[in-house]
């Protein structure tokens, strides 16, 4: 098992890389148990989850050390103290320099993992998208989600007409084919210390 690459440790939580490919906790299936969350608790055993990112992002995670920590930090996700910024390449010229999308998202039970755009029962979902560069075929965007569903980025730029660049789930076979990887890394994450309440910031520049 690989040690995690850790952007930032102290007493009470711990910031990480996690790579692509790589569960954020335990899978079901067999061979899915080396995951970040072993990684870390291999090196602090009071590690505990927060929150987690698609097997397939890479990026920025957060461990809370000890339950008290890790009400604190869920806390501040819940009440959305917590900023995200994702960087991702999508299919085609996106036509807005930025916007948002606003579309409710619920699973898509016969066809889970995937979820789907349900105006009906949907759950409420907001992101905002930023263009940072374009290039023939492609286009490079910031992506700040402002509700944390599940696969949000994924099946919002999906429903844009935009597909995220390697993306098995919903990307059709020639924007898939693009990438051996998924092309969406959390690249900042700012958030309340859960002790001192002092506003941290992490980065981790995209590899793609």
């Amino acid at each position: 098992m690989a040690a995690p690459e850790v952007v930032y440790i102290d007493d009470t939580l711990i910031v990480v890389n996690k790579p692509a490919g790589l569960p954020s906790v335990p899978g079901r299936a067999e061979g899915l148990q080396d995951c970040m969350a072993s990684r870390v608790q291999a090196i602090a055993a009071d590690a505990l989850v927060v929150h987690r990112l698609d097997m397939a992002t890479s990026g920025l995670l957060v461990f809370a050390r000890g339950k008290a920590a890790q009400r604190q930090l869920s806390l501040a996700f819940a009440q959305r103290e917590v900023g995200k910024l994702y960087a991702a390449v999508v299919a085609g010229q996106v036509a807005q320099e930025s916007g948002e999308i606003d579309l409710p998202l619920i699973t898509d039970w016969p066809n889970r993992p995937r979820q789907m755009v349900d105006h009906a029962v949907g759950k409420p979902s907001l992101t905002r998208y930023r263009v940072l560069s374009r290039s023939q075929h492609d286009t490079r965007v910031a992506l700040e989600p402002l509700t944390g569903r599940s696969h949000q980025l994924r099946v919002h730029l999906l429903a844009l007409g935009h597909p995220i660049v390697g993306d098995a789930l919903y990307a059709p076979p020639e924007v898939l084919a693009r990438s051996t990887r998924l092309l969406l890394h959390a690249q900042s994450l700012s958030l309340p210390h859960p002790v001192s309440g002092v506003a941290l910031q992490f980065d981790s520049p995209a590899p793609f």
